[in-house]
């Protein structure tokens, strides 16, 4: 049976090319994973989304605890088999939706104490119950419960927090266990301050795991400050392990990530964007709510294969979005997700030919161009 493993093909400077080998297939890095919240993407079924290019999805920790239960999907054979996606799944621990969604949460060192924001229920999630009901989920790659620290902190309530994620973090890996086939990630802390980052890596590094995010960005800092702390983060981290960036992001986000060292990421935004009417192309972002669009025969992006851009015009996308039909955001979301794929093959074409440069150039000259003339 093949185990988890990472091996890296070509780098061209800090950015790396590889692939993650997992029982369920293959992951490709530079990797984005379209994120399935509630065991769907929304608006995409699960074969559209294997269309794309997607070789793993991102599955939620928090949401599916409260709805349908992590008991009720085991039950009912696991996460893969409940949501009809065969290839792999991480799910994340949980820990940045109890703080971010949950009201009157109550946070010791054993874990936080929350009330759900469906019903008001109470529940509690500690290292141990977040590994328990992520191995319930049958997740493929298990993120370790942290604490997200909010943006921004003072430097002493950083240092508290991260040292409390890397205490959780020791206890995710002893609850984990020996499971032969799944991946355990580590999540290194410390928000903008490089010493803590230090720390935390070390911490990490010395439990030891199969992979490991870089958390607490992507939470309001902005991007050039996102950017300063990726300059040096990535380098502190194991090279022979895959690097994932949690919550990231926008494409070009994405290409100044990979260009540091990141290998793996994941954001929500190609999907809501889509429903919400944003198109992102390489020429920028498209705003179909615009009336320019309403007479418009043409495609929202002319080399782009996508099923809304092989069949339908700029006009017919402009009305489906405006009268509020169901298919604008199936189109526009499959047309998001496919072009953020599309990105990252790219750049895993281009690292592995050494001339990833020269993709940045083009990448972002035709962003400046910005969309088409209108007609």
């Amino acid at each position: 049976m093949t185990q988890f493993s990472f091996s890296l093909n070509a780098t061209d400077g800090k950015a790396r090319q590889g692939v993650i080998q997992m029982p369920r297939g293959e992951i490709r890095t530079p990797a984005f994973m379209p994120v399935g919240t509630a065991a769907t993407v929304k608006a995409m079924l699960p074969e559209s989304v294997a269309a794309t290019g997607a070789d793993i999805l991102l599955g939620n920790t928090y949401h599916l605890m409260l709805r349908p239960t992590a008991e009720r999907i085991e039950r009912l054979g696991g996460l893969h088999k409940f949501m009809n996606w065969y290839k792999p799944i991480l799910t994340d621990s949980g820990g940045f939706q109890v703080m971010s969604l949950s009201s009157l949460r109550k946070m010791s060192e054993e874990g936080v104490t929350f009330k759900s924001h469906i019903d008001g229920s109470k529940h509690h999630l500690s290292p141990e119950r977040s590994m328990e009901i992520q191995r319930m989920l049958g997740s493929d790659i298990v993120m370790c419960f942290d604490e997200c620290t909010p943006f921004p902190a003072e430097e002493k309530v950083s240092l508290e927090s991260m040292r409390m994620s890397m205490r959780w973090a020791e206890r995710s890996r002893a609850a984990f266990g020996d499971r032969p086939g799944y991946a355990l990630f580590g999540i290194q802390q410390g928000s903008i301050f490089s010493e803590q980052r230090a720390e935390s890596a070390e911490k990490l590094k010395e439990i030891g795991f199969d992979g490991y995010a870089i958390g607490g960005l992507a939470v309001g800092e902005g991007q050039a400050t996102m950017f300063d702390v990726l300059d040096y983060a990535p380098d502190m981290l194991p090279a022979d392990k895959p690097r994932y960036l949690m919550g990231v992001g926008k494409p070009d986000d994405i290409v100044g990530a990979v260009a540091r060292g990141i290998d793996m990421m994941d954001c929500v935004l190609p999907s809501r964007s889509g429903r919400t009417g944003q198109v992102f192309t390489r020429h920028g972002v498209v705003n179909i709510k615009n009336a320019r669009h309403q007479d418009d025969p043409r495609p929202l992006d002319e080399e782009c294969t996508c099923p809304a851009c092989s069949n339908y015009s700029r006009a017919y996308l402009h009305h489906v979005f405006r009268a509020q039909e169901m298919i604008s955001g199936m189109l526009l979301t499959w047309h998001n997700l496919h072009y953020y794929q599309e990105l990252m093959q790219g750049m895993r074409d281009a690292i592995q030919e050494n001339r990833f440069d020269a993709f940045q150039k083009t990448f972002f000259s035709q962003r400046t161009e910005g969309d088409i003339e209108p007609l």
